[in-house]
This record gives C-alpha cells, structure tokens and sequence, in this order.
C-alpha cells in the first residue's frame, strides 16, 4: 500500500482513503429513498441499483476501492475564466467541469498503477459512475454523513468532490469509520427554504433547489418557485450554514456567499438577459467547459426567468415575453410576467 500512497501525493491528492468494496451500509437506506421517490425524476438513480448492490458488475473483479476527497472551496479550477460571475451559482460549479479536470486526475493516477501492478484492474470512477461514493468515503475514514447528507471532516468541512479507483487489489484496509459530530444541531435541516432535508440524513429532491435548477426537465411547482430565490444553478445553503464548514473557512465562506447575493441588480439583470436572448447552442457553445451545461439551454432560461422574477427585475419583461408561447417555457412566463407586473402581487 506504501507504493500507492505515494503515488497519490505525487499527484497532489492530499487526502485520501481505503475501503473494502462490501456491502454498502447504507444500502437499505437508499432503497427506502427510492422507494418514497425521493429522486424524482432521476430514474438512472433505480437503474443503477444493482451495480450499486454489487460494485463488481460495474467492475468486474475489483475488490477494495481508494476513495480521494478533491476540495473545491474556495476557488475551482478555471474560476478566472468563468463567464457567469454576476449570479448566485453553487460553489463546485463556479469554474471548469470537475468532469474534466478531477475525472482527468483519476485517470492520470489509475495510469500510473497500471504500471506498477500489471496483473490488476483499475476503474477510476466519479459521481456518474453508479457507485455509492459517500458509503465508500465514511468507510475510507474521510468523514461521515452529516445531516445535510454531505460527507463531512472536521478539518475540511463538506466543500470537497469524491472520487475513487475501484481495483482488484486486495487492500484489506482496516475500516475507520468518523464519529458523527453533527450533535444536536440542526442548522442545515432550519436553513433550507424548501424543506428539502425532511428528516436528519435524508433529502427529498423533490423540494431540493439544486434538483430544480440541474437536474430536472420541468418547470418548479409553483409553490417552490419563490423559494428558490436568486439561486441561478445549484444551491450551497446547507453547507453553508453547517459550524463545520464555518469553523473551517471562516470568513472566506461568509466573504464569498455574500458576495454573490449582494451583487448589483443591474449587474444580474444584464447577465440574465444574456442568458435569455442567447440561443441555447450559443450558451453551450459559452459553457461548453462548465458544469452548467448539464441543466441545458432551456434549463437555463428557465432558471434565469425563475430568478428575474424573484428579484423583481422589470426591465427584463420584454425578454420574458418572447416566451409566452414556448411549449415549456410558456406556463412559467405566463406567472412571471404576472408578477413582474401586477403591483397587488
């Protein structure tokens, strides 16, 4: 093992763990989430399902996995050049697609273990790979579950991505579970505007911002859509508001989640009504290496038509009028349009 931790520095990884590719331990949990439909309309998450029971039918013969923990907080990689910088977006999505860079690491380092174990099997995975990365990570010893459902570690909070190089080694890693410090505190499960944690450790995706800003295809119910607030895409509510990661990044974190909720409205305005008048190939032509591409341009006009609203930017009515007769978009101008500009509402 002494040989693959050293690699792991070479590559600058920081910090990392082992686990034993058993049984997850919360794997009834996880099928009690998708049984209460909790995953809403990420129907991959059942299809996965028994790749997620049994690891090796995503990758045969693999027996143990080394999990790395990848900070993204404060800064991701290609923050300098992110194109969307006057809007509230998730923190991990501020910067290139960790798709490309932290998947790209995993590779490089799965590379240099080919070479110095020949005879065995490497699989280097991240979160689209069906594995239940968080259940392998408390294994690892990399922090435990909190209650906002993030990994946390004491002395680098939640604000990390999880990867791992499933192998056939047998790295019979002694388990080193993390005591849960989350206590009595409920900050997080307080702090969300739409009631999506709806128990400790359990998330209906259904309420969740990030969920209706990402990953759904739909318009957000009417009574969420207020809730939402000026979230562009994403949502680090729950993280933030969590002692650990305020005891961790202190001032950094209070700096930076003021700073892009109190950016001049002229200044979001502008950016959103770029977003609405772009063609949805010339904004994923704009985004192509960011993670924002994955809600889509039209997901993207939705979100931006959600936030004009709840910050009561009229000057961007005639932008949100094109949409009136769009077949997806139409419904949620429609209530727009009636909020921007009915003065009792």
């Amino acid at each position: 093992m002494t040989q693959i931790e050293e690699q792991i520095k070479i590559k600058g990884f920081k910090r990392y763990g082992f686990a034993p590719l058993q049984p997850a331990l919360s794997l009834d949990l996880y099928k009690n989430w998708l049984e209460k439909g909790f995953h809403g309309e990420m129907k991959y998450l059942e299809t996965h399902l028994a790749q997620k029971e049994q690891p090796q039918l995503y990758a045969p013969k693999a027996h143990s996995a080394i999990v790395i923990a990848q900070d993204y907080f404060p800064t991701v990689p290609g923050h300098e050049e992110f194109p969307l910088r006057k809007n509230a977006i998730a923190s991990y999505a501020r910067g290139k697609d960790y798709h490309f860079w932290f998947t790209q690491a995993l590779k490089e380092l799965t590379l240099t273990l080919q070479s110095l174990f020949p005879k065995e099997q490497f699989y280097p995975c991240s979160d689209s790979a069906p594995v239940l990365e968080r259940d392998l990570a408390y294994r690892g010893g990399l922090g435990w579950i909190g209650k906002n459902t993030c990994v946390i570690d004491r002395h680098h909070g939640s604000f990390f991505f999880i990867g791992e190089i499933l192998t056939s080694l047998k790295l019979n890693a002694a388990l080193s579970f993390t005591p849960d410090h989350c206590g009595t505190c409920t900050r997080c499960i307080d702090a969300c505007p739409t009631q999506a944690l709806v128990a400790p450790r359990e998330l209906d995706a259904r309420k969740c911002i990030s969920y209706w800003t990402i990953e759904s295809r739909e318009n957000p119910p009417s009574e969420l859509r207020s809730k939402i607030g000026d979230w562009l895409f994403g949502c680090d509510i729950c993280q933030s508001v969590c002692p650990w990661n305020k005891k961790v990044f202190g001032a950094r974190l209070t700096e930076t989640k003021e700073s892009q909720h109190l950016l001049d409205l002229q200044d979001r305005e502008e950016e959103l009504g770029y977003i609405l008048r772009t063609s949805n190939r010339q904004l994923m032509r704009d985004l192509r290496l960011t993670p924002l591409i994955r809600a889509g341009g039209t997901g993207l006009k939705r979100n931006a038509i959600v936030v004009a609203t709840n910050l009561k930017l009229k000057g961007l009515v005639p932008d949100i009028q094109v949409f009136l007769n769009h077949p997806k978009l139409g419904p949620l101008a429609t209530w727009s349009l009636d909020q921007l500009t009915n003065p009792d509402l």
